[in-house]
């Protein structure tokens, strides 16, 4: 294949895949789309990266068995090699083949993988060496794996027949993609990127919820918040009969909130978005407490400024004589929206060059614990203000 010096576009039509019964194979009714998929595959079994689309965000996709294939992954993002990949599949077929031939999931990894693939949640496995590359690990005996729900990744992994591992496709440290054109704008220029598939906007618009249950005690623990809630987890492990002196009610704890990482596990976490600040455009981004105490570390003064489409404060910007641009999140009583949409706005305000991006908190329940997540680690201050 010839030098790469542009990224290549190719639209998709989402709602024109479909899978068979077995879901293994992917079924088109658009040929430009099935042509796209394929021209994808061949890029991926040379050895090169491709950028797609999935329910969260896009992807920054190659081979995860192929070592030299995934090392493209970190040189085109700049990357750190010490930052592990998640692993996507298609078929739990596909995910026996990463695992020690001796694993069998626990209950309640086998309930959350019924309830949640496809879909937005990423679970912890052990990691069979001899197949699974350092690279993707970044050294750890774990492997992170989901099955995105998205048509176009689903058909992309289906086709190509193998795990495909891909973080967000953005420069390390930027805002996730949730449009096809946050892609091209971050990575198009730099000449490593070959191909992009456009299968327009992500509808949960934040990384994948990060689950390790393979403690001793037994518990779950969310190492990221992400698309599928901790809310919905309780949910769906409630009828989980895991009463008895030797196996204790199922216990969901979340990063931060529940537990810390030790040490060990801050210098070397086993999922990526915990070690590297994440998430940060080129301007400074501001996180504005307005109900609740911020860290210890963050600076108490007054102010006033934006966020959701209910705030007070966005009233108060709008009588100033200073100009504000603002980007709607939303009602705040409804954070999957404002999920939605954050990585989108903070990119939309960078691109308007405003000076600096002030984010309103909102609450901390459903999927308003992700979007703190990743507003906390946007953030190069937060402030308290009385409104």
């Amino acid at each position: 294949m010839a030098a790469i010096t542009r990224t290549r576009v190719l639209k998709c039509d989402s709602e024109s895949i479909t899978f068979s019964a077995s879901g293994a194979k992917p079924i088109y009714s658009d040929p430009e789309t099935e042509k796209a998929i394929t021209f994808a595959v061949e890029h991926l079994t040379q050895g090169h990266v491709v950028a797609f689309p999935t329910e969260t965000v896009y992807g920054l996709g190659a081979i995860a068995l192929d070592a030299s294939a995934a090392t493209k992954i970190f040189s085109t993002k700049g990357r750190p090699s010490d930052n592990p990949l998640i692993v996507h599949i298609s078929s739990l077929s596909m995910l026996s083949s990463l695992l020690p031939p001796s694993y069998t999931p626990s209950p309640a990894y086998t309930t959350l993988m019924r309830t949640f693939w496809p879909g937005p949640l990423t679970l912890l496995f052990p990691a069979d060496p001899s197949r699974v590359p350092k690279i993707i690990t970044a050294g750890h005996p774990t492997v992170a794996v989901r099955m995105p729900a998205h048509p176009v990744a689903r058909a992309l992994i289906a086709a190509t027949g193998t795990p495909i591992a891909a973080p967000s496709a953005n420069a390390s440290g930027k805002p996730s993609p949730t449009r096809a054109s946050h892609v091209l704008r971050d990575l198009g220029t730099s000449g490593r990127l070959p191909l992009l598939l456009d299968g327009g906007f992500c509808g949960v618009g934040l990384e994948s919820t990060v689950v390790d249950g393979l403690g001793a005690d037994g518990a779950l623990r969310v190492l990221r918040p992400g698309g599928a809630t901790v809310e919905a987890l309780v949910a769906a492990l409630a009828d989980l009969d895991l009463e008895s002196e030797t196996s204790p009610k199922m216990r969901v704890l979340v990063h931060q909130r529940d537990f810390v990482l030790d040490e060990r596990e801050q210098d070397a976490p086993t999922t990526p978005g915990m070690k590297y600040r994440h998430y940060a455009p080129g301007v400074p981004v501001t996180l504005l407490y307005t109900t609740t105490l911020p860290s210890e570390s963050a600076t108490r003064r007054k102010s006033s400024r934006v966020n959701p489409d209910d705030s007070p404060l966005l009233a108060r910007a709008r009588l100033e004589k200073v100009r504000w641009l603002t980007f709607p999140l939303g009602e705040s009583s409804e954070p999957a929206c404002a999920a939605q949409r954050l990585f989108e706005g903070l990119l939309s305000l960078e691109e308007q060059g405003v000076e600096r991006i002030y984010v309103e908190e909102i609450p901390e329940e459903h999927e308003g614990l992700a979007f703190m997540n990743r507003v906390k680690k946007a953030a190069a201050m937060s402030l308290r203000i009385e409104i």
